[in-house]
């Protein structure tokens, strides 16, 4: 590991301050990605500019959105009764991430801010354009099983491994962000990108800003809501395929639905095809079938990942299923 200063900033401006003054710095929250990354000299950073007691709270607003702190904790997140309540599957989401030691260090906005789990990009003798871009991609030609089956490119089949934004893209969140231009709101399903020709850029975050929080708009059916994840083992492996979903159903007809997938894509993938689809519709296991095949009409495999897009249609009906069966919040 390069040795680093740290500094621990007492406030955001502080923290823009100190941002500012190094261009080989970055913000460090739980630092249970990042850190790691320093060590196997993927990250080779001058200083770290730690952020870790400047936004911890979870509050209501007075529109009837939740704000969430970027320091917030998962395990604070994950725990707090106004989640539980209103949005299960975000509750849900970051107990399948990992272990309730990491879940106790890791932050909301460095959950936001994780980078890929590809093993050519952990691999410093392997081509990879996240690393050096133009350099190639080894995980195309390679062993790719986790890798992604939408919205590739050929710089790029890497996989988001957040569980905690799956659940956040459903919820048509906003980050909420602040730097030396001043603040701004990103729309939760802008904040990621795809990997096009550019796969090292991978948010829509500008130089020097800070995540301050992340909201979410009041949504008053999501308390019908479930996170499903398939993964090689059961204990807190990433995710080859997820679903967050959200249904409202009345007078037997789809009123509202929410879904997004995990383990599929360079960032957490909001299934907008099938939700268009399913709007307006009966619940049934025919319609939620046909959504299904709306959303992975356009899935790409590779040599050892095409097992993703039939299990990803299964397990869209599977939720959709359960939540029908739960009844949707009925009315």
């Amino acid at each position: 590991m390069k040795n680093f200063v740290y500094q621990k900033a007492e406030s955001v401006d502080a923290a823009l301050n100190l941002i500012g003054q190094n261009a080989g710095a970055k913000f460090l929250g739980g630092g249970t990605n990042l850190v790691d990354l320093m060590r196997e000299n993927i990250e080779q950073l001058d200083a770290l500019v730690d952020v870790t007691h400047l936004s911890n709270t979870i509050e209501e607003t007075a529109d009837g959105a939740i704000r969430i702190g970027a320091a917030v904790k998962n395990t604070a997140l994950a725990n707090h009764e106004l989640i539980r309540e209103k949005f299960p599957f975000l509750s849900q989401a970051i107990l399948f991430g990992a272990s309730g030691q990491i879940r106790n260090m890791a932050t909301v906005g460095g959950n936001l801010l994780q980078r890929t789990r590809c093993y050519y990009f952990y691999d410093d003798t392997a081509q990879c354009n996240k690393r050096e871009n133009g350099a190639g991609c080894d995980a195309i030609k390679g062993f790719n099983r986790i890798h992604a089956i939408l919205g590739t490119s050929d710089a790029c089949i890497a996989t988001h491994p957040s569980d905690m934004c799956v659940a956040l893209a459903a919820l048509d969140a906003r980050v909420l962000v602040e730097g030396t231009n001043g603040k701004r709101e990103i729309a939760f399903n802008d904040f990621h990108r795809l990997p096009e020709n550019t796969p090292h850029i991978e948010t829509d975050l500008r130089d020097g800003e800070l995540i301050t929080a992340v909201e979410i708009p009041r949504n008053d059916f999501a308390k019908n809501s479930l996170y499903q994840k398939v993964r090689d083992r059961a204990s807190y492996a990433f995710a080859l395929v997820s679903v967050a979903a959200a249904l409202e159903i009345e007078n037997n007809e789809i009123k509202n639905v929410r879904i997004a997938l995990g383990g599929v894509a360079h960032k957490p993938w909001r299934a907008l095809a099938a939700e268009g689809l399913l709007q307006g519709t009966s619940a049934t296991e025919e319609n939620f079938r046909r959504g299904a095949e709306a959303e992975l009409e356009n899935a790409r495999g590779f040599a050892h990942n095409n097992f993703k897009i039939e299990l990803a249609k299964r397990i869209i009906v599977s939720v959709l299923k359960e939540l029908a069966e739960q009844g949707g919040t009925n009315r």
